[in-house]
């Protein structure tokens, strides 16, 4: 919309307030050009029935005796008649001047009109003198002929003023030599009616002037308003255009993408649910793999023209008829009729796999793909059939990149136990059902215990035990995460209670929140809150974010920070798997980084694990941070960890996640031990 409107935009057009100014110089210039216009209109109106009244001048002389001074006469008026009848038809680029014209073209313009003007004065003032000379065919107005004279005088000239009310000067240009000559020549003759006859010309004369100074203060004014009347309907023509385009781009954004052009979300359901009434229609979502690489390695600009590309391809896949939209970030829909089309979904998905797959520019072969859930079949609502293609999509991602999955019975059963986890993860919350279990954490000699990682645990009655990400999983989609959240911190707390009150005061709990909870939740205000409220101390908290936190670490940092200020430990899970880099180290506030697991578990069968966690060690030692090594699985990888000098140890060789009762036992012995 930005761009229409700077293409309806020009920067030279006058502004309506411009126009409408009397004052202005548009205004000026286009009053000046309407008078040039009406005085060359009512010259060449004028000049035939001059010419007339000269013909019987001539033919008056001829008869008195004149006939060559009338000649003669006639002949040099015709000329100045012809001269003028040239000027008024001569091009003149004032008369194109308009309100739109750009002030460049309007100020020649404008001085176009003025030498058009100048020069139409200078020759009525050439013809008034022709006509100023009239005294010599009648003897200085003392022949038998003078009174004729005298009427034609008085007739050109009061014709003149009555023709020329545009413009004053032309017609008093023409008709002050005649008079003056006629008064002129009257007064020379001395005797009294003659003087009275002059001075009533000379009245005449002022009469004259007066009415045309009159009538052209009236024609500016109505070229005034004329002007103005119709800036006012072009401006409301204008105003009426551009609110009409403006209401029809509104409408166009929002229904469509303004990046790729795609219908966004709401144009695509309201088209899809359109279309959906009494058809059975095919859905597709699609999700991109490796977009965030792109983005994070090559940009947003270059994220920005793949998906321009993606949506550009889609297009050109698409069967006839068929509906495709960009949902947001990465995610595509098509919608299509596989019937009506021949087109079946898995050959449609395959082409759309095809065609995203092709390389793009600036990007090696294969580096973005794209996973696709498809449903067709009959369902209650367009919403239900988004549901059913996302649990697709969500197992076509979990097997691989540019992969497809039909939704099937199976996808069925799992989306309809997460709908189950969604509807009775709020009473369990109420009633205390998920359980919290904590894993011990222990120094380099695998006997001191330093810390313990608390773990969420739901025993569902119907579908057994939940695991961690499906838990939080439902929790976001049912809009209990922060619900959760204070749920384990609860439970985490009162932990710290426990090691507090029997002499475990060094040892610090780490609780995990997901990258989700940490953009959507104000984890700082609450567990600062709480901490304070317990009057427990903050170093004995530890908040364990994953890598994939540093995705976006503007929504974070400022949370981080607060906890870190407030004396709360930060530690990065899962390191090395992820998206961090040493520049998202700092920004995370990390004081602790936890070697993923992957890297730790069968340390001593396999060189290159050996070699990262010795670098991951290194960088812990050069940038002061405290490293855990997680995985600890066997005899073997414990021996070569404590070799390596890694610090801290994790692990179901060193001790599997408790529940809180067998964990107090655990500390009960050890407290005795101690004694």
């Amino acid at each position: 919309m930005i761009v229409r409107d700077q293409e309806r935009f020009n920067p030279d057009s006058p502004g309506l307030g411009e126009i409408l100014d009397p004052a202005g110089p548009r205004s000026r210039a286009l009053v000046r050009r309407d008078q040039l216009e009406a005085m060359r209109s009512s010259v060449l109106a004028a000049i035939p029935v001059n010419m007339l009244l000269g013909l019987a001048s001539m033919l008056v002389a001829y008869r008195s005796g004149h006939g060559e001074a009338g000649a003669l006469w006639f002949a040099v008026s015709t000329c100045a008649n012809l001269l003028r009848i040239g000027l008024c038809r001569a091009p003149c680029l004032g008369l194109n001047l308009t309100a739109e014209t750009p002030p460049g073209m309007a100020a020649a313009a404008a001085r176009s009109v003025d030498r058009h003007l100048r020069a139409c004065t200078a020759a009525a003032c050439l013809s008034g003198l022709v006509w100023s000379s009239q005294p010599l065919l009648c003897e200085g107005y003392t022949s038998a002929q003078t009174l004729f004279y005298l009427a034609i005088t008085c007739g050109i000239t009061a014709g003149a003023v009555t023709h020329g009310t545009a413009y004053a000067r032309i017609p008093l240009s023409f008709i002050l030599l005649p008079l003056l000559s006629v008064f002129i020549c009257l007064c020379a003759a001395g005797d009294f009616d003659r003087n009275c006859l002059a001075a009533c010309v000379l009245l005449y004369l002022l009469a004259l002037t007066h009415t045309a100074f009159r009538s052209e203060a009236g024609f500016r004014e109505a070229s005034r308003l004329k002007n103005e009347a119709t800036a006012l309907a072009r401006s409301r023509a204008e105003a009426h255009a551009s609110v009409s385009a403006l209401a029809d781009e509104m409408r166009r954004r929002a229904t469509h993408d303004d990046l790729t052009g795609l219908l966004n979300r709401a144009g695509f359901i309201q088209q899809a649910e359109d279309r959906l009434r009494g058809s059975t229609l095919g859905l597709l979502l699609l999700d991109l793999d490796g977009f965030k690489f792109i983005n994070d390695v090559y940009g947003h600009k270059a994220g920005d023209r793949v998906l321009v590309e993606v949506a550009r391809r889609m297009s050109a896949a698409l069967p006839e008829h068929g509906l495709a939209a960009r949902l947001g970030g990465d995610e595509f829909a098509v919608l299509y009729d596989p019937a009506a089309t021949g087109v079946p979904q898995e050959q449609l998905a395959a082409r759309l796999i095809a065609a995203v797959g092709q390389p793009f520019d600036g990007f090696d072969a294969g580096r973005l793909g794209v996973s696709i859930g498809v449903h067709s079949g009959p369902e209650p609502s367009l919403t239900d059939m988004l549901s059913c293609a996302d649990e697709a999509l969500y197992a076509a991602k979990a097997a691989g990149r540019n992969h497809f999955r039909m939704f099937d019975a199976g996808l069925r059963d799992r989306l309809q136990m997460r709908r189950d986890l969604e509807r009775d993860l709020s009473t369990a919350l109420a009633e205390a059902t998920p359980e919290v279990w904590f894993q011990p954490i222990y120094a380099m000699d695998a006997t001191t215990l330093v810390g313990l990682e608390a773990l969420v645990r739901w025993q569902h009655a119907r579908l057994g035990w939940i695991s961690p990400p499906d838990l939080v999983a439902t929790a976001a989609t049912a809009g209990l995460t922060e619900s959760l959240l204070r749920y384990i911190l609860e439970r985490v707390c009162a932990m710290m209670l426990v090691l507090r009150d029997r002499g475990f005061g060094g040892v610090r709990v780490a609780m995990n929140v997901s990258p989700r909870e940490m953009a959507q939740v104000p984890v700082d205000e609450i567990v600062i809150e709480r901490l304070q409220s317990l009057d427990l101390p903050p170093a004995m908290l530890e908040i364990e974010i994953t890598e994939e936190t540093a995705l976006d670490i503007g929504a974070v940092q400022g949370k981080l920070q607060a906890l870190s200020r407030a004396g709360i430990r930060v530690a990065l899970d899962d390191f090395g798997i992820g998206y961090s880099s040493l520049s998202s180290l700092r920004q995370l506030r990390a004081d602790r980084i936890k070697i993923d697991r992957s890297f730790v578990t069968g340390l001593g069968t396999c060189d290159d694990k050996h070699g990262l966690v010795l670098a991951v060690l290194g960088l812990g030692r050069l940038l002061g941070l405290e490293v855990v090594a997680e995985g600890v699985e066997s005899d073997e990888d414990l021996r070569i960890l404590q070799t390596m000098g890694c610090p801290f140890l994790q692990g179901y060789h060193l001790g599997r996640p408790m529940p809180v009762p067998v964990l107090e036992a655990t500390l009960l012995v050890t407290c005795t031990e101690a004694a």
